[in-house]
């Protein structure tokens, strides 16, 4: 029986898929935390939605969906199960970087497999390397046009679930990065269930190992030189994680609100009936919805920067982008952090109870925060904002 193809959503069928599994994945959420039980289902159901192709370009059958659709599509999931939200992060990175640097032949066979429903996961920090962006594994050479590919790869988010695994490698042992494309079941391949963060717990952020997988040209593409010019390349993965940021501070206060309304207690000096209605409480709450709509209006606005950059793609349309994205990941995660902290603060100490589990919230929020340092993202919004400094064209802003 040959593969289901995805169905084509336009943005307002995304938009409600979206919504519609957030409320699910939401229902298991605390549970699957706690027991630390991986989402195969609901992974599977999210790629049966057409979700995972709605970035395929339009000449390849798909709907290519803008950036501001594609962020809050992962707003919105990420709100339900931020976990399930993180892990198809690599496969639209990958999605654009096959659109970017893939050739023709590429583009057709690896496009035709996601609008199939298959994902792409990834494969590319490493540990004991001296940053992150120091890699040691290599594809060697193995004859005219074949190669072997050896190496472990760390934080690989998606490649438990995956069809097909991006790796990030150098084509030959001391050259440019490329991405070599290995099927999941492929020999030598090995993907290793070792993730123990004390958030996103069921994201199965471990470890990939390859051992002389074989490789051939048609398989490959590169990596380096998309940033020798102008792109956006970084700014749409960062997006993403400031979108999945959002979700989980907007979470954590629904949740909390729910159980102030429901469950708290009013502190006897109030004077009030409910916990609802004490104003030192409620002024907690309006002090934290202003900073999450700000936080959500800068994701928007740097969704937005980088559609508009993708239509006329210059250095200075570049730059916006990057700097519009660094401002609403720093944005994003301090809200999400400080929301998913305070939370225990307005709902009381009832809301401690293990048994809840509304610190995962903050748990998702501190370890999901902590793939760039929303400090460099200031420090870079600072140089812009004194001197007018273009922010660096590595990929991470």
């Amino acid at each position: 029986m040959s593969d289901p193809v995805c169905t084509v959503l336009d943005a307002a069928a995304a938009l409600g898929a979206a919504s519609g599994l957030a409320g699910e994945f939401a229902a298991g959420a605390a549970e699957r935390d706690a027991r630390r039980t991986l989402p195969y289902a609901e992974v599977d159901r999210l790629a049966a939605s057409g979700l995972l192709a709605i970035t395929v370009p339009r000449e390849h059958g798909g709907a290519d969906l803008p950036t501001s659709v594609v962020a809050e599509v992962f707003r919105r999931l990420a709100a339900g199960d931020p976990n399930i939200a993180q892990i198809p992060h690599s496969h639209f990175v990958y999605v654009n970087q096959l659109r970017l640097r893939g050739d023709g032949a590429q583009q057709r066979r690896l496009f035709a497999e996601v609008l199939r429903g298959k994902r792409f996961g990834n494969a590319q920090t490493e540990f004991g390397t001296k940053h992150v962006r120091d890699h040691r594994t290599a594809l060697t050479p193995d004859g005219e046009g074949r190669w072997r590919l050896n190496g472990t790869k760390f934080y690989c988010t998606g490649a438990l679930f995956a069809d097909w695994i991006p790796v990030l490698a150098h084509l030959g042992i001391d050259g440019p990065m490329h991405v070599a494309w290995v099927r999941r079941d492929a020999q030598g391949v090995e993907v290793v269930d070792d993730w123990d963060g004390i958030g996103q717990r069921t994201t199965a952020s471990g470890t990939v190992r390859l051992q002389n997988v074989a490789v051939t040209d048609e398989w490959i593409t590169p990596y380096a030189s998309t940033f020798e010019g102008p792109q956006t390349y970084g700014a749409f993965a960062q997006v993403l994680h400031a979108a999945i940021d959002a979700g989980i501070g907007r979470a954590a206060l629904e949740e909390a609100a729910e159980f102030v309304r429901t469950k708290s207690r009013p502190y006897p000096d109030a004077g009030v009936e409910r916990a609802a209605d004490d104003p030192l409480t409620v002024r907690a709450f309006g002090e934290m919805e202003l900073a999450l709509r700000g936080a959500e209006a800068l994701l928007k606005e740097a969704a937005s920067a980088v559609d508009e950059a993708n239509a006329d793609l210059t250095e200075e349309s570049a730059a916006r982008a990057s700097l519009a994205v660094a401002a609403a990941r720093a944005a994003t995660a301090k809200a999400a952090v400080d929301t998913a902290s305070r939370v225990f603060e307005v709902a009381g100490t009832r809301s401690a109870l293990a048994g809840l589990n509304l610190d995962r919230h903050w748990r998702n929020a501190r370890v999901h925060t902590l793939h760039d340092p929303a400090a460099w993202k200031v420090q870079h919004l600072g140089r812009w904002a004194l001197d007018g400094a273009p922010p660096p064209r590595h990929g991470q802003l």
